[in-house]
């Protein structure tokens, strides 16, 4: 059957050789697209399929992947995300990000399911997708521009609106190749993790930018996929921490708030303490209360997550911010010892300005202010800077200097923090919070949320990879016991199939946070397939062993599977005092290992796990 007939996809992608400033189009048939879906699913397939073990991040023959998935585009919530795959930086292995906003949705609508970049530019270009085809523009003069500037200086030079274009770039991070760079659009929509915008800026790539298209998005049982809608967002609201977030997004109090702080897993001062009093003042509750906020969701989206905040009083009177999620709160809040909310949301805005990844920039500064503080740094270390627990200036200043590479130090920084934590000596190494593999976790205490910590060791994608799958979804397994090593382990196996497959579809995981089976009804009725819940965990379960071979195959030794010293400590107050993983750590690899089908000795998914999710070729590439 010929790609265009099948519903859900346009059928195509788009391969842009930056070398040659050349552009084809390939065909996606249906046996591809039910094989890898969309998303990640399409990352996987062509990193594992065109990237050479030698080449390194910024060789031309690395790839940068932008894909949407079949419910891009439709009515189900959510379903304007894109995922971003390519080969990162601070591991050395694949990359997986994704971002909400338009992209995926606009991008389809002009006639795309993906686009392949390969090849680095001879000048700065931006890749303008439009009416079923695209062209690359000079794009020298948005050099040194900040995200949201280069957005709108796209959109006014095409002659668009801003709800009528969606534009994803980097900024002056991505530009001077900082290592945590990531790829920002729609204002405040971010894919950040391994340092994915230095990727796009070794290219020089500066932006994809794409209108609402007229191509429809066919769906195979429109009517039936309206009640299918339904059903989830009933389910949704069903379970209230799903409901909680859907109607205040991730910075709400079930995030940020008393219950945070309650479970111990709420980022303070560099994991020195888990006593934060100020934390309801970090929430978007006190944010929607003291300023003036109106939403800007995303395509399809009903959920309460998005806003621009205008700052109405105070000595940002009259800015305008985009409300920051959980991270951004945690990151530039309480990690970095901030109790002031006005200067979280400036600090917050200004990583998205200057494209930096949040969760890396927010536990590196927090290491400097704990080394500062100790006296392994003194203020000519720092090239005059007075990093101090709150020091919101000198936080300030230091984020604009590592986004330009300014100065000795900045330079040194912009590689990431295990780079820094390694030049810094062992006080720094002892303090330093992030994988063993190269990158800093998401912005939690994970000391009280093992699964997260113990996923985002051992994920294949440059983040976490499993995400949390509660019991009130019978098709998967959910986790009861936080602390226990063998649940925890069996759960991050267990739930990957559930989450890597939301990562196929091109869609909001906070949108369709019901059951799988509900989910995969929804699929079904926009593609005309018949998954079943198996089939549908197996997708993910395929992309997440192909992500594995490709690491296997580039280098990265199972051996950094591990979290800092700092990282697994034991808590010194709070809920969790006294509790470590350190112990459990490798009774719980073996029972992951055992439980993804890999060996144990080599990491390599077993030739009868690839084989039973039609990964022969890989199975082959591994154990000859």
């Amino acid at each position: 059957m010929p790609s265009a007939a099948v519903c859900g996809y346009a059928g195509k992608i788009l391969r842009v050789d930056l070398t040659t400033e050349r552009i084809t189009e390939e065909a996606l048939d249906e046996a591809t697209l039910r094989k890898w879906v969309g998303g990640v699913g399409l990352g996987a397939k062509y990193l594992y399929g065109e990237v050479p073990p030698e080449a390194k991040w910024n060789d031309p023959e690395n790839r940068l992947i932008v894909a949407s998935g079949p419910l891009g585009g439709t009515m189900v919530g959510g379903t304007g995300l894109v995922s971003f795959s390519t080969k990162g930086i601070l591991t050395g292995g694949a990359t997986s990000t994704q971002a909400n906003g338009f992209l995926g949705a606009f991008m389809k609508t002009s006639g795309f399911d993906a686009v392949v970049f390969q090849g680095i530019a001879k000048r700065w270009l931006y890749l303008y997708i439009h009416d079923a085809t695209a062209e690359l523009r000079d794009a020298r003069h948005l050099l040194g521009k900040n995200t949201w500037d280069t957005e709108d200086s796209i959109r006014q030079e095409l002659g668009f609106a801003e709800q009528r274009m969606s534009v994803f770039c980097i900024g002056p991070a991505g530009e001077n190749l900082v290592k945590f760079a990531g790829i920002f659009g729609d204002k405040d929509h971010a894919a950040g993790h391994n340092g994915i915008g230095a990727v796009m800026g070794v290219k020089k790539l500066k932006a994809i930018c794409a209108p609402l298209g007229a191509t429809p998005i066919r769906v195979a049982h429109p009517r039936k996929l309206l009640a299918a809608i339904e059903n989830i967002w009933r389910e949704v609201q069903a379970h209230e921490g799903s409901r909680r977030i859907f109607n205040l997004g991730t910075g709400g109090s079930y995030q940020t708030g008393e219950e945070r702080v309650a479970l111990g897993t709420l980022p303070v001062k560099n994991y020195l303490t888990n006593l934060y009093p100020e934390a309801p003042l970090m929430t978007c509750q006190y944010v929607r209360e003291h300023w003036h906020a109106v939403p800007r969701p995303c395509w399809a989206c009903g959920s309460r997550h998005c806003h621009m905040v205008t700052i109405t009083d105070g000595p940002y009177r009259g800015m305008k911010v985009e409300e920051p999620e959980y991270e951004m709160f945690a990151a530039m809040g309480s990690l970095v010892g901030n109790t002031d909310p006005v200067e979280t949301l400036v600090l917050a805005n200004l990583m998205t300005l200057l494209g930096l990844e949040g969760n890396e920039a927010g536990f590196l500064i927090a290491m400097l202010i704990e080394l500062y503080e100790k006296g392994c740094l003194t203020k000519e270390d720092t090239e005059g800077l007075e990093l101090n627990w709150g020091n919101t200036a000198a936080i300030r200043t230091l984020l604009e200097r590592m986004a330009r590479r300014e100065g000795a130090f900045a330079d040194m920084l912009a590689e990431g923090i295990k780079h820094a934590a390694e030049q810094l000596g062992p006080e720094a190494k002892a303090c330093g919070v992030y994988t063993v593999k190269g990158h800093a976790p998401r912005g939690h205490d994970h000391r009280g949320m093992w699964r997260e910590m113990f996923d985002t060791s051992t994920a294949d994608v440059g983040t976490y990879e499993s995400g949390y799958l509660g019991p009130q979804d019978p098709d998967t397994y959910g986790l009861k016991d936080r602390f226990s090593p063998e649940e925890v382990s069996t759960h991050v196996a267990r739930a990957k199939g559930r989450r890597q497959f939301e990562d196929v579809l091109g869609s909001c995981s906070f949108c369709t946070r019901a059951r799988l089976a509900t989910v995969v009804e929804a699929f079904n009725l926009v593609t005309g397939w018949n998954f079943t819940v198996k089939e549908a965990q197996d997708v993910g379960y395929r992309v997440s062993n192909t992500m594995r071979a490709f690491n296997l195959k580039h280098g990265v030794p199972i051996d950094r599977e591990q979290p800092s010293p700092r990282w697994s400590s034991a808590p010194t107050d709070g809920p969790a005092k006294g509790i470590t993983i350190a112990p459990h750590w490798e009774a719980m690899l073996d029972i992951y290992y055992r439980e993804m089908g890999w060996d144990r000795a080599t990491g390599k998914p077993l030739p009868e796990t690839l084989r039973s999710l039609g990964l022969d070729s890989i199975a082959r590439d591994l154990w000859t």
